[in-house]
């Protein structure tokens, strides 16, 4: 529902990851799993309707500096990738961060949307 909810969005939904699958994206912590599903621009989606979905760690180093083209994303990430796709700059904000695995979502990076709009779209949907 949380995700029904948000996605495809402007936001990262952290959600319970009970079986700890996909360590490779996970990072220590293996019972959350970060779930991002953005409004792409042409060339993304032409890419992610060929291959069915694309699973990804974040293009960024936990705290650095979000990249906007492909050559601001560390050399170690670019590295470990199969394949990359330049769209050139990305425009906008990051997405707005939201860990779903409390009892309580609990705000971690303020965003492209507001998390209070998400979280009232979230208990919506929970209360329908």
């Amino acid at each position: 529902m949380i995700a029904r909810a948000l996605l495809p969005g402007p936001y990262t939904l952290i959600l319970p990851n009970p079986a700890r699958r996909f360590r490779w994206l996970t990072g220590t912590r293996t019972d959350a799993i970060g779930v991002r599903v953005p409004e792409l621009p042409e060339p993304a989606r032409r890419v992610v309707e060929a291959v069915g979905c694309i699973m990804a760690t974040s293009a960024n180093d936990p705290g650095g500096p979000d990249p906007a083209t492909l050559e601001e994303v560390p050399p170690r990430i670019r590295e470990a990738c199969a394949a990359e796709v330049d769209v050139g700059r990305l425009p906008g904000t990051p997405s707005t961060v939201i860990d779903f695995t409390r009892d309580e979502p609990y705000v971690i990076r303020e965003g492209a949307a507001p998390a209070a709009e998400a979280l009232a779209r979230v208990q919506a949907a929970l209360a329908a």
